[in-house]
């Protein structure tokens, strides 16, 4: 164990993007998952005696480290600590930055909740932990926060590029460069509420579910296969006919549809489709359009092959 009294830590682990598999995941299937080249970094800093301070743009917030309190701000950072409580050899500091806001569905709880991890890990083991042990640590702390995951956006923010990941768990990274922009609708709701809805559906129509999620689980596939070809219209073509599929486990929007209208119309854009759980926040489409006239704020990004990263 490293107990270095001055040794700053900095780690930092990307956001992410769901291209497939939304829902679907959740019961086994496949599920396509990329980072973005957004990045949360965390830097941790030992400081004498027992303390916890957190610095970020949503707060400066301190509590003591045998009796954390909770903060809604922070609720996965401080899950993340007190999963490594008992090992700590001293007080800390975390100071986070983000290249992107936490009201946009860019994966900020999973990317904040690795970087913590790993830097947590590193200063107990006295290096860099294992991808594989940061991935374990930190679906426990988002399961724990928010009661299910799939760990999807977990997996993208560890690995890095394309992950194709199943709950088993299961990854298949592929490690591309992509362009895509992202548009926010403007609202999202809260994942749990909709992963409940679709449930309820899914229980009332099981038949119909089963083979929707079939489908997916067959796009996924065959989605990788475009990747590893540099087949972008094929692999676009894929998210145009999965967002018919969202469309028909009812997480649609007029404002998603919209959005995803504007996207698919662009000569820009190999395809597009809803990304994430589904009634409101994010739809996404391959390629950079500038879109304008579009009353949403739209974001350039691009898939990055670097996960979460030490130094």
């Amino acid at each position: 164990m490293s107990t270095e009294p001055s040794r700053t830590i900095s780690v930092s682990a990307p956001g992410s993007l769901m291209l497939l598999g939304e829902h679907a995941v959740l019961h086994g299937h496949r599920a396509l998952v990329g980072a973005i080249n957004r990045r949360m970094t965390v830097r941790l800093a030992p400081m004498e005696g027992h303390a916890l301070r957190i610095v970020s743009a949503l707060g400066d917030y301190r509590t003591p480290l045998n009796a954390l309190v909770d903060h809604p701000s922070f609720r996965f950072v401080l899950e993340a600590v007190r999963a490594h409580h008992d090992e700590l050899p001293s007080g800390m500091a975390l100071h986070i930055d983000s290249e992107f806001s936490s009201t946009i569905g860019f994966g900020s709880s999973a990317a904040v909740t690795v970087a913590v991890h790993a830097a947590l890990l590193e200063w107990l083991l006295g290096e860099p932990p294992e991808p594989e042990t940061v991935f374990a640590h930190s679906l426990e702390t988002v399961r724990t926060v928010q009661g299910r995951g799939s760990g999807a956006d977990v997996a993208a923010s560890v690995f890095g590029g394309i992950v194709a990941y199943t709950t088993a768990p299961s990854f298949d990274p592929v490690p591309v460069a992509l362009p895509l922009t992202a548009v926010y609708c403007g609202y999202k709701t809260p994942t749990p509420d909709v992963v409940m809805k679709v449930e309820l559906a899914r229980i009332a129509d099981p038949a119909k579910f089963e083979r929707i999620y079939a489908e997916i689980d067959r796009s996924t596939e065959a989605a990788i296969d475009c990747l590893r070809r540099r087949d972008l219209p094929g692999f676009g073509e894929v998210l145009n006919r999965n967002h018919g599929l969202m469309d028909a486990m009812g997480v649609n929007t007029p404002e998603l549809e919209e959005i995803v209208g504007t996207l698919s119309a662009d000569p820009e854009i190999f395809g597009a489709k809803i990304s994430g759980s589904g009634l409101g926040d994010c739809a996404v489409g391959i390629g950079h359009a500038e879109l304008q006239g579009l009353r949403y704020p739209v974001h350039h990004l691009e898939i990055t092959p670097l996960g979460c990263n030490h130094g």
